[in-house]
């Protein structure tokens, strides 16, 4: 079977694993720091003394399923418009990303990172249907996008107490409410 790998950042890894482990075509999921600078463990690299990010790695079939796809579900779930983390999981090894392994791959995730940077607020209308405050026309008002979009450098597995472990610790309190992603989301 054919296979290709694809990596993402954002909030805690644990949820990340959680997110895409039941995706059809995902083959497997892994927790892991990437683009790390040098060897570290997860005390290491949430205290900061070793740069890197706390993602996902997740081996796809593109047959059944596409980065674009992968992509929507991360965005989904992730806000790319926050400069470090998502709910309490802060600092910047927490930040939103999503590194592609193959060269191939790139314009598909450069256009997609394009989509979700030129994507507006709306803006707000008044009682008498006047536009308030346009956020697009104003770039002090736009939104700014701070996920990353880069080339895998490296990618180090994560600990064995960290790799499935929502699975085997069910009473996490959680950011992502995943009840409510899996009766949205439908593939």
């Amino acid at each position: 079977m054919y296979t290709k790998k694809i990596y993402f950042s954002g909030g805690d890894f644990h949820e990340l694993q959680e997110v895409f482990r039941h995706v059809p075509g995902v083959i497997s999921v892994c927790t892991g720091y990437i683009n790390g600078e040098g060897e570290g463990d997860f005390a290491a690299i949430a205290s900061g003394q070793v740069r890197a990010y706390m993602g996902v790695e997740v081996s796809y079939n593109p047959k059944k399923v596409d980065i674009s796809k992968l992509m929507d579900l991360l965005f989904a779930v992730v806000n790319p418009y926050v400069p470090d983390g998502q709910g309490k999981a802060r600092g910047e090894m927490y930040r939103a990303g999503v590194f592609y392994a193959s060269a191939e791959d790139e314009p598909q995730v450069q256009l997609h990172m394009n989509f979700i940077a030129n994507r507006g607020k709306a803006p707000t209308a008044g009682n008498a249907g006047l536009i308030v405050n346009d956020p697009n026309s104003n770039p002090k008002l736009a939104r700014k996008l701070y996920a990353l979009a880069e080339p895998i450098k490296s990618f180090q597995a994560a600990e064995a107490e960290h790799q499935d472990y929502l699975i085997r610790h069910p009473e996490t309190e959680t950011y992502i409410d995943f009840v409510k992603l899996r009766s949205y989301v439908k593939f």
